[in-house]
C-alpha cells in the first residue's frame, strides 16, 4: 500500500495542533491584545479590525514557531541548527503574514494597496511589531528550552552517576563478601578436622551440623537484601555448632527485640564478630566463657553489640581480615556512618560494637 504525498505534511499539521495547549494559545493572544491596545491610537481604523489582524498574525507566529520546533532534525541542514532555523521563520513569517492580510482586506488586489500610504504605514507598522516581539518570544522561548533540555540532561547525569556508584558499591561487597566466606569456611573446617585428628566421638554430631549449616548459610550469602533476621539465624547455628564442639565451655545468649530484626543489614557482618569472639576469646581460654548478643535502637540508627568473658584481645595483636573487611563492608553497605568499636571489658574479655545510621 502506497502513502500519499499529502500524508507527509498532515502528519506534521496533527503534530502541530497536538503541540498546541493552552498556555501557548493564551500567549499568543495576549501578545494580539497587547499589540492592538498599544497601536490603536495610531490607527485610524475600528479596534475591533485592529485586533482581528493583530489576533490573526500572532496565531500564524504561534504555529510557525510550533511547526519549525517539530521539523525533524534529518530534514535540517547540518549547518543550520534548530534555533536559527526557528528564528528565520518566525522572522520572515512576520512580514509575509502582515502582507497577506492586508492584502485580504483589499480583495487581494496589490495594486489598491500599494497606492494607499495609510495601508503601507499599517504595514510596516504591524509587520515591525510583530517581527519585533515574535523574535523576542521566539528567543526567550528557545533559551528556556535550551535551559530545561541541560536541566534534564544534568539529571540524567546524576542518575548515572548514582547508578554506577550503586553498581561499584555492590562490587565491592560482593568483592569483601568473597573474601569473607572461604575465610570463615576455613576456620570452621578446621575445628572439624581437629576433632577428627583428636578421635572425638563429637566428630559426626559435629560434621554432620556443619552440613546443615552450610546447607542454611550458603543460599543467604547471596541474598541482595539480607536482614539482621537472617544474620542472627546464621550466627545461632554458628554457636550451636561451636557449642557442640566444646559443650562445656561455651555458652551464648542473644537477646535482640525482633522489632529490630527486619532491619538491612550485611550478610555475615555480625557473624565475623560472633566468629572473632570464639577463636580468640574463647577458645584460647582453659575456663572457656560466655557470648552476649545484644541490639539497642538510636535515634537515628541501631548499636548491636557481642561481647565476651574470655581472655580478651591484645593490644599487640593486629585485626584479622575479617575484621579489616567487616569495617570496609559496614562503610560501603550504610556510607561514613558506620563504625566499629572494640573495647577490653574488666576483669577480662572483650565487647566488639557497631553503630550503625539508618540505611538509605
Amino acid at each position: 500500500m502506497t502513502t500519499s504525498p499529502l500524508s507527509k505534511p498532515s502528519g506534521l499539521t496533527r503534530r502541530v495542533l497536538s503541540s498546541l495547549h493552552l498556555g501557548s494559545l493564551g500567549v499568543a493572544i495576549g501578545f494580539a491584545v497587547t499589540a492592538a491596545a498599544v497601536l490603536n491610537p495610531i490607527f485610524v481604523i475600528p479596534f475591533a479590525e485592529l485586533l482581528g489582524r493583530t489576533l490573526f498574525v500572532s496565531t500564524l507566529l504561534l504555529l510557525v514557531f510550533v511547526a519549525a520546533q517539530r521539523v525533524p532534525e534529518t530534514k535540517l541542514p547540518r549547518w543550520l541548527p534548530r534555533w536559527l532555523f526557528t528564528v528565520m521563520a518566525v522572522g520572515v513569517a512576520a512580514p509575509l503574514g502582515t502582507l497577506a492580510i492586508y492584502l485580504a482586506t483589499v480583495g487581494g488586489r496589490a495594486s489598491e494597496f500599494f497606492s494607499s500610504e495609510p495601508r503601507v504605514t499599517g504595514f510596516f507598522i504591524i509587520a515591525i511589531t510583530a517581527l519585533v516581539l515574535g523574535l523576542l518570544i521566539t528567543l526567550t522561548a528557545q533559551l528556556r528550552e535550551r535551559e530545561a533540555r541541560a536541566r534534564s540532561q544534568a539529571l540524567e547525569f546524576e542518575l548515572e552517576r548514582s547508578r554506577l556508584e550503586k553498581q561499584a558499591v555492590d562490587a565491592r561487597l560482593a568483592l569483601l563478601q568473597a573474601q569473607i566466606e572461604p575465610h570463615f569456611l576455613f576456620n570452621t573446617l578446621a575445628n572439624v578436622q581437629a576433632l577428627v585428628e583428636s578421635n572425638s566421638p563429637r566428630a559426626p554430631g559435629v560434621l554432620k551440623s556443619l552440613i546443615a549449616y552450610l546447607r542454611a548459610a550458603m543460599p543467604r550469602l547471596a541474598e541482595r537484601e539480607p536482614t539482621l533476621a537472617d544474620e542472627l539465624a546464621l550466627v545461632r547455628a554458628y554457636l550451636e555448632l561451636m557449642q557442640m564442639r566444646m559443650p562445656d565451655r561455651l555458652r551464648f545468649a542473644i537477646d535482640i527485640d525482633p522489632a529490630l530484626q527486619g532491619r538491612r543489614f550485611p550478610a555475615m557482618a555480625l557473624l565475623t564478630l560472633v566468629e572473632n569472639a570464639v577463636r580468640h576469646g574463647i577458645d584460647p581460654s582453659e575456663e572457656g566463657g560466655r557470648i552476649e548478643i545484644g541490639a539497642q535502637a538510636l535515634p537515628q540508627g541501631l548499636r548491636l553489640w557481642v561481647s565476651d568473658d574470655g581472655v580478651g584481645l591484645s593490644e599487640h595483636e593486629e585485626p584479622g581480615i575479617g575484621l579489616s573487611n567487616l569495617r570496609a563492608r559496614l562503610t560501603a553497605f550504610f556510607g561514613p556512618g558506620a563504625a566499629l568499636h572494640m573495647h577490653e571489658r574488666s576483669p577480662h574479655g572483650l565487647q566488639a560494637e557497631v553503630v550503625l545510621p539508618d540505611a538509605a
